[in-house]
């Protein structure tokens, strides 16, 4: 398998072209991918006009985009760095909102050996692979405001060679 160098530069490209054109719900809220490794992910989503509620905290949805992109985001990371097509969906989430988020949230995911297992999982075994990936949310004060648990289906498609 060959790797590939993957540039944080070129995930925040395919972040944005994901929300214009795969999913509009991302672009509207103008997620910032602040920093990613082989472990860890930061998404940064800022308080403004368009993420707030009428307490003006950020809003569930724009919480739940946020728990969305920091859980899944390492999927495009490996899809990237192997070269491999991957179908990737969530199951499910439980999200845990421990106070209001009153500022700029940062969302942190240290997930990515758990996609990397799963991706290599799916390759050997065929079969579309499930797990959880834990998502904080902190706030400017370097706070936790919620938690989510994100249940995580992939698959790796096998291209055909020619």
């Amino acid at each position: 398998m060959k790797t590939v160098n993957v540039s944080l530069k070129k995930l925040r490209f395919k972040l944005f072209l994901l929300g214009i054109f795969k999913i509009p719900m991302i672009g509207y809220v103008r997620p910032q991918l602040v920093s990613i490794d082989d472990e860890t992910v930061k998404i940064k989503i800022n308080l403004t006009r368009k993420s707030k509620n009428h307490l003006n905290s950020m809003y569930f949805g724009a919480l739940a985009i946020g728990a969305d992109i920091a859980a899944g985001i390492h999927t495009f990371y490996y899809a990237e760095k192997s070269n491999q097509k991957i179908s990737f969906s969530f199951k499910d989430m439980k999200a845990d909102f421990l106070k209001r988020a009153e500022s700029d949230i940062t969302f942190v995911s240290h997930g990515g050996n758990i996609i990397q297992s799963m991706l290599t999982d799916s390759k050997i075994s065929g079969l579309r692979q499930n797990n959880h990936v834990m998502v904080l949310a902190y706030d400017d004060n370097e706070e936790i405001v919620a938690e989510f648990l994100m249940g995580v289906s992939l698959k790796v498609i096998n291209l055909p060679t020619s």
